[in-house]
């Protein structure tokens, strides 16, 4: 990843808003033996897919998340079972119960995001548009209000 210098991660933070994050349907194809839904990369999402990773065996009451990004976007998918995802702009919180194979979250960068009640048995798989670089992360919810509260000083 390039390297981003602090304008940069503040201006990415400050530019984000809920209203950027959308549950996207991908195409159900309906088959008698079974469905099936790909994701065809430069075509599905507004990235190309650089990482997919899959979470699961989540304990009961666990969360996971917890984080923003500076350049990672995510599509959040519930595989199998269900879970909630809590996006957080600094100012404002919604939370997206995802159940549904064929439909994901887009999380762009400069959101936090948190992960929690998942159905036993759940799987959540997510799509990311770069691969995992601990230094994209924002893992302190203070430094993230802080990030978000620096752009609205400057404007």
């Amino acid at each position: 990843m390039k390297e981003l210098n602090s304008i940069d991660k503040v201006l990415i933070h400050g530019q984000s808003t809920l209203n950027d994050c959308r549950v996207i349907t991908l195409s159900k194809h309906h088959h008698a033996n079974g469905n099936l839904t790909a994701v065809n990369n430069g075509v599905d999402l507004p990235f190309d897919i650089q990482r997919t990773f899959y979470i699961y065996d989540v304990p009961g009451g666990a969360e996971r998340g917890g984080h923003s990004h500076y350049t990672c976007q995510e599509f959040i998918i519930a595989i199998s079972g269900s879970f909630d995802v809590t996006v957080d702009d600094g100012v404002d919180q919604f939370t997206y119960t995802l159940n549904r194979p064929y439909q994901g979250l887009l999380v762009v960068p400069g959101i936090w995001r948190t992960l929690q009640n998942f159905s036993s048995g759940s799987v959540c798989l997510a799509l990311a548009s770069h691969h995992f670089d601990e230094d994209d992360y924002v893992r302190d919810y203070d430094q993230f209000l802080k990030l978000k509260s620096s752009t609205n000083k400057e404007e």
